[in-house]
């Protein structure tokens, strides 16, 4: 009997000998280090520090100024189908939560069994017949902290997974601003087409009169046909983009058509948003995306570590009561219980816990970096945005002061053309210039607020 305790004894020193060796760590994988600046590359940004005044409100979308626009983003937010898809998300994260922590607390089972035997005896065949209702209790003591690992795994997964459907939450809002935007500003164009279109109407009248009594040529004619037909196309072609436009925002607020969206504000007098103040350090704090990644490496170390401990022994607690019946209900039952413990140490699985850990400290190394990934893009989204408010802003200016001069060369060259001192095609020239600037007006200032809207959401759009 002492051989076989000493048989035992060194079995399970073997076993923890090779859990503890196999308990060291992998090295993490070598990224280079992120540095964060100072401040951003567009000096007004860095101009305040975050106070309570230079937070981003959290319905940032207010501040354009347009109910209509509200409504819609309102009714994005409630209906669009791949942000119900993350809230379910979120409920499966919360259910594995709830699983994960169960498996830490004791289990207790109902049984019953049941038998009947026919067999020859002493004194001939005999029949039995047997119930036994019972319960049984089970519990694995979490020694090395496998199954509170495991359940911190699943519990930062539930806080990324509620990450993700604040950044889809975001992501919708900004699109569907985007979108309104966007059908707004081809409202916009077609305005102007469908004026354009008007005064050249008018202008090929008083063309083919001309012709007739012999004042203009026909090469003058020819060319303000062709100016027409080429608005009047252009015009065709914007109708087909808003009716686009609008199957966009049907899309994104969860609909499968119907009219949208009612008469709101004109493009011109949507109100820019200001440049929220932000320091880059702060940049980790206000993004959604940032910290689902930053819970997914925490759940992937976690359950790392959950991985290694699994070299370790399992130690199991269990118990049984029943009761046992023979031949005949009435029979008075005899109690029956067992009481008793496991020690499962593994010895030799062929390299498989081994391959599992390998892997569980992959998927660590790719989390890291796809959290550094995160924090690189969340950089360049800002910078991004933050240089396009200067330019385009520059940009605008040079398109209002090129039309507002193009709208003064139309009526010198309407007026020689008046007076005879030029011809038609002067005037054609400066009607086809003017309209040119007057819809690169109308895409850049789409583009500012555009791009305004880029800039809140690289900065977390107010997500806390």
């Amino acid at each position: 009997m002492k051989r076989v305790h000493c048989g035992a004894s060194a079995l399970l020193a073997a076993a923890l000998l090779s859990g503890c060796a196999a308990l060291a760590p992998n090295p993490p994988v070598q990224v280079a280090p992120l540095e964060l600046p100072a401040q951003w590359s567009t000096p007004a940004a860095t101009a305040a520090v975050d106070t309570d005044a230079a937070k981003i409100a959290a319905d940032w979308w207010t501040q354009l100024g347009d109910p209509e626009l509200d409504r819609l983003v309102a009714l994005a937010l409630a209906q669009n189908n791949d942000l119900q898809t993350a809230l379910a998300r979120v409920r499966e994260a919360q259910a594995q939560l709830d699983a994960a922590g169960a498996a830490g607390t004791p289990q207790l089972n109902a049984t019953l069994g049941a038998q009947s035997g026919r067999s020859l005896g002493a004194f001939g065949p005999t029949h039995t017949r047997s119930v036994q209702p019972g319960l049984q209790a089970s519990w694995e003591l979490d020694v090395w902290g496998r199954l509170a690992q495991l359940n911190q795994a699943a519990d930062a997964r539930l806080q990324a997974s509620q990450a993700d459907r604040d950044a889809v939450a975001l992501n919708v809002a900004a699109t569907t601003v985007q979108a309104y935007v966007g059908l707004r500003a081809l409202e916009a164009q077609l305005a102007i087409s469908e004026s354009t279109v008007t005064a050249r109407q008018q202008a090929l009248d008083l063309a083919l009169d001309q012709v007739r009594v012999g004042y203009i040529s026909q090469l003058q004619q020819t060319q303000a046909r062709a100016e027409l037909a080429s608005v009047q196309q252009q015009v065709e072609q914007l109708r087909a983009q808003i009716d686009r436009q609008r199957n966009t925002l049907h899309l994104l607020l969860g609909q499968a058509g119907g009219a949208l969206p009612a008469p709101g504000m004109r493009l011109q007098a949507l109100q820019l948003p200001p440049v929220p103040a932000s320091l880059p350090s702060q940049l980790l704090e206000r993004r959604p995306d940032i910290a689902r990644a930053a819970a997914l490496l925490a759940a992937s170390d976690h359950q790392l570590q959950a991985q290694r401990a699994a070299f370790l022994p399992q130690v199991n607690l269990s118990a049984s009561v029943g009761s046992l019946l023979v031949n005949a209900l009435s029979y008075n039952p005899l109690t029956v219980w067992n009481l008793g413990g496991s020690l499962l140490a593994p010895l030799f699985d062929a390299g498989r816990l081994q391959a599992q850990a390998d892997a569980a400290s992959a998927q660590r190394d790719q989390a890291a970096l796809a959290y550094r990934g995160a924090v690189l893009s969340a950089f360049a989204d800002t910078e991004n945005a933050l240089t396009g408010t200067a330019r385009l802003a520059e940009q605008t200016r040079f398109a209002v002061e090129r039309r507002d001069v193009l709208q003064q060369s139309l009526v010198y060259a309407h007026d020689r053309y008046q007076a005879g001192y030029a011809s038609y095609l002067e005037e054609l020239d400066a009607q086809r210039n003017l309209f040119s600037a007057e819809l690169e007006v109308v895409r850049l200032h789409q583009a500012e607020l555009d791009n305004r809207v880029q800039l809140y959401k690289a900065l977390g759009g107010g997500w806390r």
